[in-house]
C-alpha cells in the first residue's frame, strides 16, 4: 500500500511513497492531524541523491516494526529540501542550534504548531559508537512527549527566539559606505587560508568555492594583485585533474572525502557544475590556456547530453550510487579497462593513475596524473572507455526542474555561447529560457519552484527569482533580443514588490508565502549563492541597462551592512564579494547601434566580447529603431552610418566611437 506520497512530483518523495511509514507531504493535512490527535511530527528532510537518507530509509523507514511505532506516536511528514529551502533552512538552524552541527538526512521532532524540540541527522538503526538506535529515540520522545511536555514546549520556545536573533537584521548594523579596504581584507583572509600544497580551502571533506575563485579572478582583474590568479590556477588545475571530475564523462562531483580532491562524494549536482563551469570558462579568458576551455565545454556537453529534459528544463542531481555501492558506475580496474583500450591500456592507465593495487575500495578512481598536453591525445581512449561505462547500470537521476539552479546553468550557457561562438550552447540557453518562462510562471507572472513531467509547483523563493534574472540578463547580452531583457525587467519588479524587507534587502519568502514559525532572510551563500546576493548583483546589471538608480541604490543599501561579515567570513560570502566588487568597479555600460548581421557591428562587439570582462553590460539595438526597448539604448544613433558604440560610467558617457581599437582604449 501506498502511503500519502503517492501524488507527489518529487523523486525523493516518491522513493518514500511505498515505505510502512504513514509519510504525509509537508501541508495542512498533514499540521491539522497532529493537532487533531494531539501527536508531534517527526519530520525528515533529504533529498534524492542523499547517499545516508537512503542508507536511514533501507534501514529504518523500510522496517515495518519501527514504522509501527512511527505511526502510533507521530506524525510523520517528508520533505525534500530542493523543494522546500524555507523549511530546510529553518529546521537546519534549529538541529544546527540543538546539536553543534547539521547534515541530511535532517531529523527533527516538532509540537502540532511546527516547533522544533529535539532533533539530529542520520539516527542508526542499531547502537552505534555511543549512539542511540532510532527506535529507542523515538520511544523516549514519545514518552517525553506523554510526560514532559510542558518542559518541551517552553524548551522549544526558547530555541525558536534563538533562530529569530540569529536571524540577520540589519537594521541594528552601523552603515558605512562601500569601500575597498573590505575587499582587500576579505582577499587577504583567502590568502593566508590558502591550501598552497592541494589548493582550495580547508581540509577533508573538501568543497569547490566557485564564487569565492570568481572573486579571486575579478579581484586580480581589478587590482592586478599578482597573488590572486596563482590560487585560482592551482586549485581548478588540481580538482580537474582529481577525481572530484569525472573524467570520462566530465560534470563535477559533489565535493572530495580527502584534502587533496581524489575520492568524491560521487552525486553530481547542476548547480556546481553550472557554476564552476563558468570559473573555467573565465579562467580560459584571462590565461588563453585551452585546458580550462576544454574542462568548461566538457561540463556543458555532459549537462546537455545526461541533465537536460527534452522540453528544455535541466535536471538536479545524478546519485552517488548505482546498483546499492556508492562510486560503482564510475570505478574501474585494469582488467576491465585492458578488455576495452587493448594496447592503448597502458599509456592510459600510466596517465590515469591506474594501478593493480587501486585507490578505491578495490577498483580505481580515474585522475589525470599525467602533463596536459597528454590529455587530447587521450580523447579516443575516453570516449572509448564512456562508451563502455554507458552499458553499466547508471546512478539514479532527480528529474525535477529547479528554477532556481536553471538560472544559474541557463547562465553559464548563455555566457559560454558568446565567449566561444557555440551556437548549440546558445539554442540549449534559448530554450531553457523560453520553457522557464513558459512552464514555471503563473498567469500572473509569478515564478513556481519546481517542475516535473509537466506540472510546476510551490511558490518560488527569492534565489528563484534573483538566480533566472541572472541568467535572462545573460541571455540577453547574447542574443540581444529585448523580450530577455523585458523577463528579466518584470522579474524584477516582482521580487521587489513581494521579497522586500523595509530594513534593507530581501526576504527568503515573499509576502503571500505560507506563515512558518519564522520568515527567514538567509544572506550567507551555501552551495549556491544567497538570495539576498544574488540579487545586490542583479539589481546592479539591471541599473546599468535600464537607466534606474534606484536599482543601484537598493543594492548598495543591501551591501553597506554585510561589509562587515564579507571581511571577516570570506568563504562564506563569495557572491557578496562579486556584488560588492562590480559596485566598486565604475561598470562600463556599453550601447551599440549597428545591424547585428554588419561586419563593423560584429567587429565592435568581438571587442566587448574578448578576454576576461565582468565588469560591463551592453545592449545592441537596429539604427532604425524607434523606440528601442532597453533604454541603455535610447538615444543613440550611428555616426556617418557606421556601426557606433557608446560607453558610459558612473552616469557619464565618453564620446561615442566607432573604430574598434578606439572602443578598445575606452574599456581599457
Amino acid at each position: 500500500m501506498s502511503n500519502h506520497l503517492a501524488n507527489e512530483t518529487s523523486p525523493y518523495l516518491l522513493q518514500h511513497a511505498d515505505n510502512p511509514v504513514d509519510w504525509y507531504p509537508w501541508g495542512e493535512e498533514a499540521l491539522q492531524k497532529a493537532k487533531r490527535e494531539d501527536k508531534p511530527i517527526f519530520l525528515s528532510i533529504g533529498y534524492s541523491a542523499c547517499h545516508w537518507c537512503h542508507v536511514m530509509a533501507h534501514e529504518s523507514f523500510e522496517d515495518e516494526q519501527v514504522a509501527a511505532i512511527l505511526n502510533e506516536h507521530f506524525v510523520s511528514i517528508k520533505v525534500d529540501r530542493e523543494e522546500r529551502p524555507d523549511l530546510d533552512h529553518i529546521y537546519m538552524s534549529a538541529v544546527q542550534a540543538m546539536t553543534g552541527s547539521g547534515g541530511w538526512p535532517m531529523s527533527v521532532f516538532l509540537t502540532p504548531d511546527g516547533l522544533p524540540f529535539y532533533g539530529g541527522t542520520y539516527f542508526p538503526s542499531r547502537r552505534l559508537y555511543g549512539m542511540p538506535s532510532f527506535t529507542e529515540i523515538l520511544l523516549a520522545v514519545a514518552d517525553a512527549w506523554q510526560h514532559r511536555r510542558e518542559e518541551l514546549i517552553e524548551g522549544s520556545q526558547e530555541l525558536v527566539a534563538v533562530i529569530e536573533r540569529q536571524g540577520v537584521k540589519r537594521e541594528d548594523v552601523m552603515r558605512e559606505d562601500v569601500k575597498r579596504e573590505t575587499l582587500r581584507t576579505a582577499f587577504d583572509d583567502l590568502r593566508q587560508r590558502f591550501d598552497t600544497v592541494h589548493g582550495g580551502w580547508g581540509d577533508a571533506p573538501k568543497f569547490p568555492q566557485p564564487m569565492v575563485l570568481e572573486f579571486l579572478l575579478r579581484y586580480h582583474h581589478t587590482t592586478g594583485d599578482e597573488s590572486a590568479l596563482p590560487m585560482v590556477i592551482q586549485t581548478l588545475e588540481a580538482m580537474a585533474r582529481g577525481g572530484m571530475y569525472d573524467q570520462l564523462g566530465g560534470g563535477f562531483h559533489r565535493y572530495s572525502v580527502d584534502n587533496r580532491w581524489l575520492v568524491p562524494h560521487f552525486e553530481k549536482m547542476l548547480y556546481d557544475n553550472a557554476q564552476l563551469a563558468r570559473v573555467y570558462l573565465h579562467t580560459w579568458q584571462v590565461t588563453g590556456e585551452p585546458f580550462y576551455r576544454t574542462i568548461a565545454e566538457e561540463i556543458l556537453d555532459y549537462v546537455a547530453r545526461e541533465m537536460t529534459d527534452d522540453a528544455g528544463g535541466f535536471y538536479s542531481t545524478q546519485d552517488a550510487d548505482s546498483e546499492g555501492e556508492e562510486g560503482k558506475f564510475f570505478v574501474w580496474t585494469p582488467t576491465e579497462i585492458r578488455q576495452v583500450l587493448g594496447d592503448e591500456a597502458e599509456t592510459f592507465m600510466a596517465a590515469y593513475g591506474v594501478t593493480e593495487g587501486s585507490n578505491f575500495e578495490g577498483k580505481n578512481i580515474l585522475e589525470f596524473v599525467g602533463n596536459l598536453d597528454q590529455r587530447p591525445a587521450l580523447s579516443e581512449a575516453r570516449r572509448k572507455l564512456l562508451a563502455a561505462r554507458e552499458q553499466r547500470v547508471h546512478p539514479g537521476r532527480d528529474e525535477k526542474v529547479l528554477t532556481a539552479w536553471n538560472g544559474l546553468m541557463l547562465a553559464a550557457f548563455a555566457e559560454a555561447a558568446r565567449a566561444l561562438g557555440r551556437g548549440d550552447y546558445q539554442q540549449i540557453a534559448e530554450r531553457n529560457a523560453a520553457f522557464l518562462l513558459r512552464e514555471l510562471r503563473s498567469e500572473d507572472g509569478r515564478l513556481y519552484r519546481t517542475w516535473k513531467g509537466g506540472e510546476a509547483k510551490i511558490n518560488g523563493y527569492l534565489e528563484d527569482y534573483t538566480h533566472l534574472i541572472a541568467g535572462l540578463l545573460e541571455l540577453y547580452q547574447t542574443t540581444f533580443e529585448p523580450h530577455w531583457y523585458l523577463a528579466a525587467h518584470e522579474l524584477t519588479g516582482l521580487m521587489m514588490e513581494h521579497f522586500s524587507d523595509s530594513s534593507g534587502g530581501f526576504f527568503d519568502t515573499s509576502d503571500d508565502h505560507e506563515a512558518l514559525i519564522i520568515r527567514l532572510k538567509e544572506v550567507q551563500d551555501n552551495a549556491v549563492p544567497s538570495g539576498n546576493a544574488m540579487a545586490a548583483f542583479v539589481l546592479l546589471q539591471l541599473s546599468g541597462l535600464s537607466g534606474e538608480p534606484r536599482y543601484a541604490e537598493l543594492a548598495q543599501r543591501s551591501l553597506e551592512p554585510m561589509q562587515p561579515l564579507l571581511a571577516r567570513y570570506p568563504l562564506g560570502f563569495g557572491q557578496w564579494l562579486i556584488a560588492l566588487d562590480y559596485a566598486l568597479s565604475h561598470p562600463r555600460e556599453i550601447a551599440i547601434v549597428g545591424n547585428p548581421e554588419a561586419a563593423d557591428t560584429r567587429a565592435l562587439l568581438e571587442v566587448c566580447r574578448s578576454g576576461y570582462r565582468p565588469h560591463q553590460v551592453v545592449a545592441l539595438g537596429a539604427p532604425d529603431a524607434e523606440a528601442p526597448v532597453i533604454p541603455l539604448l535610447q538615444g543613440r544613433h550611428q555616426i556617418e552610418g557606421r556601426a557606433t558604440a557608446y560607453v558610459c560610467a558612473d552616469m557619464t558617457c565618453r564620446a561615442p566611437v566607432t573604430d574598434p581599437a578606439a572602443l578598445q582604449a575606452l574599456l581599457e
